[in-house]
């Protein structure tokens, strides 16, 4: 039996369902959450399908979260979506389930869940859920709203397709989700808009980025750099890609202060892999985009220097 035959087993045991996804989410940590619900609720409409999590008001037209009580999670199937590892995971009552699985495309160096389907070869979890549907679709329906999102996540992750995890198989995914009624136009456009505070940031970050001859790059996003432009941690993602656009950068990290006084690293490359190096600190995640976590700003010139070698050894 397929790991996907598993799942659509234990998705029919369970009349309430509760989807977790991570911390700090992003396009294909809602979609493949919220897709998923819709999958499940368009294909069995007597079950409760609800969806955990932190509500941001960026994401809103992505859709809401559920307010869940304590008591619905007694005898639920918990799933947990495009989340490599456990501190991660968006509200910690996840493991207060009856059940519980995991479905990600991350490195899979925490394994929990009493199932679990991974495959860091896709270029999101998105993708995994489409293709969850693609392997059970006799006996599942995947409303509009469901491939609106699904398409939203695997847009989200794929850098609208510029990454190399985008595949063959991504794109044949994504037009079979654009025959869906939505607006893929509408979709891309939603992702790619910046309001004036961000395209304020987006400058800064052109102008401060530092670049070394190795092609390494960094940049310290500190508190009191991020004040002025009233942005949160939460924000800071859209300008993480912005260096990959200069010919001359071939990796780079970008320091955000945290609440703490730690510094979160959001570590990209074009080329080199530097989940190893996230490791070393902590962290870790895809092969070209990776993240962990430094104590003060003695600890970052560590890591640049670390970062300059890497690059210029494996580049």
């Amino acid at each position: 039996m397929s790991i996907q035959d598993q799942i659509l087993r234990e998705i029919k045991k369970f009349k309430t369902i509760i989807i977790h996804r991570h911390k700090r989410p992003d396009p294909d940590a809602i979609g493949s959450q919220m897709g998923l619900a819709q999958l499940i609720k368009g294909s069995f409409p007597d079950k409760t399908v609800l969806c955990a999590g932190k509500q941001y008001d960026s994401f809103a037209w992505l859709g809401t979260a559920d307010e869940i009580s304590d008591e619905q999670y007694k005898d639920a199937l918990v799933i947990v979506v495009d989340t490599a590892n456990q501190p991660r995971v968006d509200d910690e009552r996840y493991t207060t389930g009856k059940e519980l699985i995991k479905i990600d495309h991350h490195p899979n160096d925490d394994q929990f869940g009493d199932l679990l389907w991974v495959e860091p070869e896709s270029s999101s979890t998105s993708e995994l859920i489409y293709d969850f549907y693609d392997a059970n679709r006799e006996q599942l329906t995947l409303p509009d709203e469901g491939a609106r999102l699904l398409y939203a996540g695997i847009v989200g992750d794929t850098g609208r397709f510029m990454y190399p995890s985008t595949s063959p198989r991504t794109l044949a995914v994504a037009s079979k989700l654009a025959e869906y009624d939505f607006s893929t136009s509408e979709v891309n456009k939603i992702e790619d808009e910046i309001d004036i505070p961000l395209a304020r940031l987006s400058a800064y970050v052109y102008e401060n980025l530092n670049i070394l001859d190795s092609g390494a790059a960094y940049l310290v996003l500190s508190n009191k750099v991020l004040e002025p432009f009233k942005l949160g941690d939460e924000s800071t993602s859209a300008v993480v890609p912005l260096p990959g656009k200069i010919k001359q950068v071939v990796a780079w990290a970008i320091f955000v202060e945290q609440k703490d006084g730690t510094f979160r690293i959001r570590l990209r490359s074009k080329g080199p892999e530097i989940n190893e190096l996230a490791k070393q600190y902590g962290g870790g995640g895809h092969p070209l985009a990776s993240g962990a976590v430094v104590e003060d700003e003695a600890h970052i010139k560590e890591f640049v220097s670390d970062l300059n070698h890497w690059v210029a050894k494996n580049k």
